[in-house]
């Protein structure tokens, strides 16, 4: 390959960073991609001095400082410290510098802070970990904030969710400058998918509302409904238990748990079947039946809104089965549909 056609990648390292943030892009656009093919030239650079300590027990030298950010086509901010500081006014000014010559910007994880720290991100969407959800949509209200992706592309603007979402962003912007059969061999090189199906709700844990300290006569019933979740509850069956009118146990149930009913034991029938896909090697007609859904195609409806993922996907990557033969099945079948 010319030389010329060779990008140069900036990755800007900071102390305290994670070995396995640090090292994801240096797999993707160096190490495991030169075996194919030398199309970047990557090159790390630190905010403050030569040598900076990793959050992983060990120091890493670092031979740039941030000018060579002046002269990178693709920078990445692979994350940032979990308490959230705010970068120098020097970082921010030659991120925004590298935007308007045409570079491409990435933030992994934390990092995405770093670039709607520029303001570049206003009026656009964005994502990061799931867990900092609330700390970013405070700070950059001007942002659309979307929980869900692995990672979104905004063109200049690449924001991926959290760890090993990384990868994925990493890889989908391999396929976006060298195409689908790079991308694809890059990641059977590394022994990775080469794209992730799900998005990063399946990863979410659901709200769990807050009980009340003082048993009432609402709280008793819905503990006896926890109890026999797959079963049918209608709302005036459990108002009578309750010895309330249909609306006023509406009402109650909203303030003491914060949803209608009907979400309530949604949510509650779905994560029953998530634990049963994982601890069980019951076909899925049957978990439906067992988690309460009146029919399969109504609980794979459901799953799939709520996680973004078949059943048998949420098995084959979650499952602790002892079947080995039906796992690696289903896991072959979703390969085939994603």
């Amino acid at each position: 390959m010319n030389k010329t056609n060779i990008k140069k990648v900036a990755l800007v390292a900071f102390e305290g960073i994670s070995a396995f943030h640090l090292s994801v892009p240096c797999l993707v656009f160096q190490d495991a991609l030169n075996q194919l093919q030398q199309r970047f030239e990557l090159k790390i650079c630190s905010l403050s001095t030569n040598e900076i300590a990793s959050g992983s027990g060990f120091n890493v030298v670092v031979n740039h400082d941030i000018s060579i950010l002046d002269g990178a086509d693709i920078i990445i901010v692979p994350s940032w410290p979990n308490a959230l500081p705010k970068p120098s006014t020097e970082l921010i000014d030659k991120l925004v510098l590298a935007h308007q010559r045409g570079a491409i910007l990435v933030g992994l994880c934390l990092g995405a802070f770093v670039i709607a720290e520029t303001g570049l991100l206003d009026g656009k969407t964005a994502t990061t970990h799931w867990a900092f959800t609330e700390q970013f949509t405070q700070r950059f209200p001007n942002v659309g904030f979307d929980s869900e992706p692995l990672y979104i592309d905004q063109g200049q603007l690449l924001t991926s969710a959290g760890i090993a979402a990384s990868l994925d962003c990493c890889l989908h912007l391999i396929r976006r400058l060298c195409g689908s059969d790079i991308a694809n061999q890059l990641a059977r090189v590394m022994v990775t998918a080469p794209f992730r199906t799900g998005g990063q709700k399946q990863y979410i844990p659901s709200p769990v509302p807050k009980r009340p300290e003082q048993a009432t006569s609402l709280t008793q019933v819905i503990d006896q409904v926890e109890q026999s979740i797959n079963q049918t509850h209608s709302l005036d069956s459990l108002a009578k238990k309750c010895a309330m009118s249909r609306r006023t146990f509406t009402r109650q149930f909203k303030s003491v748990y914060g949803c209608t009913f009907s979400l309530w034991i949604l949510n509650q029938r779905l994560k029953l079947s998530q634990q049963l896909l994982e601890s069980h090697d019951e076909p899925i007609s049957k978990v439906a039946e067992l988690s309460g859904f009146g029919s399969e195609s109504a609980y794979r409806k459901q799953f799939k809104i709520a996680f973004r993922i078949s059943p048998s996907q949420w098995r084959s990557q979650f499952s602790g089965s002892k079947n080995p033969k039906r796992v690696a099945g289903e896991q072959r079948q979703s390969e085939l549909l994603s």
